[in-house]
């Protein structure tokens, strides 16, 4: 599709999730993708259920807008091709383990030999260098590692098992977006490319971000239900009459005020503002109780035009057809090879110069 990255032209070395995220994102901004696929080790998202025409739904999605070519690494032949393709690509991504491209003859040093401008990304999960360098993980590990899973969750069940994947996406794929997009700059400026190395733990890290900032400049330790956003206060969630969930968010004074009012919880205002543990699991304790005495539907309804930061838990199907992020785009049509539209994730960017997209799935080239 037309974007503002259509002069870009990346070969993608990624499976799974990181670095197929990171390139579809380019291919929606615009970028030319060239995906390397092993013809004889399968990359688990093409055999994910559930399918779509035969098709696994993750790959569909990931793999929109790319093209591919099937290549086995350990042939020479193979190596070969790839020194003759990256003469004319711009950026490369990869995500195995530090040093296998090297050992594939294929690592950053040999192939900036041949293209010196050319923008290298390993995402990894612990990065290139450090101990924890060549050791195996998951987005649970990553999160674990980085101290985000200590101050998530409930105290009686601790951390939870989160329905997106954190570090793979919040850390990997974007932060490999914006490092690739830094360094585009950079070239531009200098005529340099280089090496961006990004480590899942690193960034899950560094999205602690308030709770961080408490820990390490505050001294204070960070545990679930105990700050202002993680359960602590009565920012959180709260289950309904027919064992829906309601979101409050209320936090500053008019909001929290309205909240009360419309709950008749009037007498109840100055313990919202209190940062007292005591006071607000009395808040809390009350906010149950009213918001158990209604349905997802008739709560609802009682806050539809009410500025006061409370919005129901939907599903992805609800979400999905949202009037708000149906009129942002946010579900699209992407067609299929077959001229059926399958509907996918649409691009959460928005730019003035740019259509909205209805890419197609990334069809095969010929290889070898």
């Amino acid at each position: 599709m037309a974007g503002p990255l259509t002069s870009m032209k990346v070969l993608d070395f990624s499976t799974l999730l990181p670095g197929p995220y990171a390139t579809m994102l380019l291919a929606d901004m615009g970028a030319e993708v060239l995906r390397i696929e092993a013809p004889d080790r399968v990359d688990l998202v093409r055999v994910m259920p559930p399918y779509d025409g035969g098709v696994s739904t993750a790959h569909g999605f990931l793999n929109r807008g790319k093209q591919s070519l099937a290549l086995n690494l350990k042939n020479e032949s193979s190596r070969e091709k790839v020194l003759e393709l990256v003469r004319d690509y711009d950026i490369v991504i990869e995500q195995f383990r530090p040093g296998v491209m090297d050992r594939l003859g294929i690592g950053y040093e040999t192939l900036k030999a041949i293209n010196p401008k050319l923008i290298y990304c390993a995402i990894t999960g612990y990065g290139q260098t450090g101990p924890y360098k060549d050791r195996a993980g998951h987005d649970i590990n990553y999160l674990s590692v980085a101290g985000v899973g200590s101050h998530c969750g409930r105290v009686q069940s601790g951390p939870p098992p989160m329905g997106i994947q954190i570090a793979d996406v919040a850390g990997g794929s974007h932060h490999a977006v914006m490092g690739i997009l830094a360094a585009v700059i950079h070239r531009q400026q200098t005529g340099e490319g280089q090496f961006v190395d990004i480590s899942m733990t690193d960034a899950a890290f560094a999205l602690n971000g308030m709770a961080g900032a408490a820990c390490l400049a505050g001294g204070q330790e960070q545990k679930p239900e105990t700050s202002l956003l993680n359960g602590g206060s009565f920012y959180d969630y709260y289950q309904t009459r027919d064992s829906r969930w309601l979101s409050v968010g209320s936090l500053e004074p008019q909001f929290s005020a309205r909240l009360c009012d419309i709950l008749g919880l009037a007498d109840m205002k100055s313990l919202v503002l209190s940062q007292k543990p005591e006071h607000q699991k009395a808040f809390k304790a009350a906010l149950s109780e009213k918001i158990q005495q209604k349905t997802l539907e008739q709560w609802k309804a009682v806050f539809a035009d009410a500025d006061a930061c409370v919005e129901p838990v939907l599903t992805i199907d609800e979400a999905a057809e949202h009037p708000q992020l149906k009129a942002r785009d946010m579900v699209i049509g992407v067609d299929r090879g077959d001229g059926t539209l399958q509907r996918q994730i649409g691009f959460p960017i928005k730019f003035e110069k740019t259509p909205a997209a209805t890419t197609r799935i990334g069809q095969p080239l010929d290889g070898k």
